[in-house]
């Protein structure tokens, strides 16, 4: 999304909040763009900052063809800071340097924009720090923090800021754009239930890590099935070293959820539902052997092994409590 009216194709509440602030001419000192993955927010971040240097504007949109345009998409604009986990969190080192930048006068002009990329992982000490910067605005400084988890942003950061709430994208619609990026049906279900991002659902049904990760998730609820003293041994000896760090683990748990939802579909009858198997033998054994009930206490221990690993619960440890949860 490059343009104001390509973002009012997905999100046309952002579109028109922010649009006539622009017009307005009263950008926010500070906003806070929260939404699922895949939903536009680095896009949208990065086209208030084209907005707010760009020297060629046609009305609210930028030229994105001047220098400053550029180097923005480039993250090379010396008056555009963006900051991003270093590691599980940003760090109050980060602020720090950041700050520090921000005594220096603009190398460019008076403005000056910083851009922080999953904001809900600042230390407490770096959310404090980060504080003092919206308690104290400059006239020429705009903060645009993004977020997927806004439950743990600071309440005194949220008062601060302008909250820009992006909606999830219409998964009817995002299927139908990946069947024309060249995607058969079943893989389209598959990718739209996982992300919102076309080049990242691309990239997927590429990936030949990905396709031996959908294989172990098959294979890892059959063993729970065919012979569940080896589950554990499968934990270990084939799960742990395909999911090696904490995304690939997360991804692995939704494929998981995925799958335990199709069980659960079975059960209700609900064919077109089904994302991950299709309607075959495989399932209907499947269906026999994990009872409506067994499903939705699986499917809740899923969910909060994912939470577990927002905490930095270590990854190990997180399978190897769900497989005894499963296995109870």
């Amino acid at each position: 999304m490059e343009t104001w009216s390509e973002v009012a194709v997905v999100q046309p509440m952002v579109c028109r909040v922010i649009t006539n602030s622009i017009e307005k001419g009263r950008i926010s000192h500070a906003y806070l763009l929260q939404g699922a993955r895949g939903t536009g927010k680095e896009a949208i971040a990065v086209l208030i900052a084209k907005v707010l240097f760009c020297k060629n504007k046609s009305g609210v949109n930028p030229c994105l063809a001047c220098t400053d345009c550029k180097r923005i998409d480039s993250h090379n604009h010396p008056d555009v800071h963006w900051i991003e986990p270093d590691g599980q969190s940003i760090k109050i080192e980060q602020i720090k340097n950041l700050q520090k930048e921000f005594t220096y006068s603009g190398l460019e002009s008076d403005q000056k924009v910083y851009i922080i990329k999953g904001a809900d992982t600042l230390t407490a000490n770096a959310a404090n720090r980060i504080l003092k910067f919206l308690e104290e605005p400059s006239k020429k400084t705009t903060a645009i923090m993004m977020t997927e988890n806004s439950q743990a942003i600071l309440p005194t950061i949220r008062s601060r800021c302008q909250i820009i709430d992006l909606q999830p994208l219409n998964p009817i619609h995002f299927r139908q754009k990946l069947i024309e990026s060249g995607l058969n049906e079943q893989s389209a279900k598959l990718m739209s239930a996982l992300t919102n991002n076309l080049e990242e659902a691309m990239e997927w049904s590429q990936d030949e890590w990905f396709a031996v990760a959908r294989k172990l998730v098959v294979q890892l609820v059959e063993v729970f099935t065919d012979n569940s003293n080896d589950v554990y041994l499968f934990i270990h000896n084939h799960w742990l070293s395909t999911f090696k760090d904490r995304a690939q683990l997360e991804q692995g748990i939704d494929l998981l959820l995925l799958a335990f939802k199709d069980i659960l579909y079975y059960h209700l009858e609900n064919e077109e539902a089904l994302i991950f198997f299709q309607q075959d033998e495989r399932l209907e054994r499947l269906g026999m052997y994990f009872s409506q009930e067994k499903l939705v206490s699986i499917l809740h221990d899923l969910l909060d092994a994912k939470r577990k690993l927002k905490q930095n619960v270590h990854p190990t440890l997180v399978m190897e409590q769900l497989t005894l949860q499963i296995e109870r």
